[in-house]
């Protein structure tokens, strides 16, 4: 694959780096950054990140992140909390998101009664199904991928790919040029792999 110009969105938000080792297993590189000019000028854009919604919300309007972020031309791939904040609204600190997907973002609730014994947050390995973006290919319905996660997008016109875990929800989504996973790939082992492939050749 030839070397592509890819950024990474700096920002107050952990897990950066595991992205960038899994570009790097793929013979590609990710620059971590919070400039504009080198986010506007990446043929991928990354937006990665573990947190809380609200206060990381309040950091990217404060920067203009936000703003730069929704105005982005090439293929976007939100990861996690990357993919949360994307959506309209965050029940997490009650925020108004990024508002690139029409869904809404709410909190797992267990079930009662509790048969299964599930937890909250969903850790571990879960299901991908009903796929429809160029993220994926046939080849990778069904597949097992890495979930560490409280909150859950709903389902919704934008969905790309559906969990269920207590019950269906969006574990990806896709409009036009911006990519989500609820998953992370880069912890997802030869399946994650395929799928950041898949967003390198968009």
């Amino acid at each position: 694959m030839t070397k592509q110009n890819i950024v990474i969105i700096k920002y107050n938000a952990g897990n950066i780096r595991s992205v960038n080792n899994a570009l790097l297993r793929l013979e590609q590189e990710g620059e971590i950054t919070a400039d504009p000019e080198k986010i506007i000028k990446a043929d991928k854009v990354i937006f990665p990140g573990v947190g809380e919604a609200s206060t990381t919300m309040k950091h990217l309007n404060e920067t203009g992140l936000a703003d730069l972020i929704k105005t982005l031309t090439q293929p976007v791939l939100g990861i996690c909390l990357g993919m949360q904040l994307m959506g309209s609204h965050s029940e997490e600190g009650d925020v108004n998101c990024l508002g690139i997907f029409d869904e809404k973002v709410k909190k797992f609730q267990l079930p009662d009664p509790n048969s299964q014994n599930l937890k909250i947050p969903q850790m571990g390995w879960n299901q991908i199904t009903d796929l429809k973006s160029d993220l994926f290919d046939v080849s990778l319905e069904g597949k097992y991928v890495y979930f560490v996660h409280s909150y859950y997008v709903a389902l919704g016109s934008d969905t790309a790919a559906t969990t269920n875990y207590i019950h269906p929800y969006s574990s990806a989504l896709q409009r036009d040029n911006f990519f989500a996973t609820q998953f992370h790939p880069e912890k997802s082992g030869p399946v994650g792999e395929k799928i950041l492939k898949n967003f390198l050749k968009l």
